[in-house]
């Protein structure tokens, strides 16, 4: 077995609205608490965080199945958006939602094994590690997937 370690230092003064950073080897970011919660809003923010990592582990992942698989399909982009509920002052995450956008290699598009397609995008959902950590606390869900601007 092969561990990898990652290390993060966050740097953080003056409470409820205070500002802080966050560092490591290839990000660094002033932090606080998000306009949306009445905070300044400087920075980026845990719940920020937590949606791109989703969202950039499953990005990676899906582009390397499509390789793997020998699907000649490209990620455009994914949009991402995160949904966080406030109770009695505290505070849920409940759900990310992606928005996925491919571009085909084929010569046309019919030539795609569409089937083929939305189970290797499922399983890259599933297998991506930041969404196999969220499970059991976070929903993540796949709201639509278009293909050469059309919906599949």
């Amino acid at each position: 077995m092969v561990k990898h370690t990652f290390k993060c230092t966050a740097k953080f003064t003056g409470g409820y609205n205070g500002v802080g950073t966050i560092e490591n080897k290839h990000l660094k970011s002033q932090i606080s608490i998000p306009e949306e919660m009445n905070g300044p809003d400087i920075g980026t923010n845990p719940d920020e965080m937590l949606m791109s990592a989703a969202v950039t582990c499953f990005t990676i992942t899906l582009s390397s199945y499509f390789e793997k698989n020998n699907l000649h399909i490209e990620v455009d982009h994914v949009d991402a958006t995160a949904s966080i509920s406030v109770d009695k002052g505290l505070q849920t995450y409940e759900s990310i939602s992606y928005n996925v956008y491919l571009k085909s290699l084929e010569d046309d598009v019919q030539e795609v094994n569409i089937p083929k397609l939305k189970r290797i995008i499922d399983k890259a959902e599933n297998n991506c590690m930041i969404t196999k950590a969220l499970k059991g606390n976070v929903t993540v869900t796949i709201e639509s997937i278009l293909l050469d601007d059309i919906t599949i």
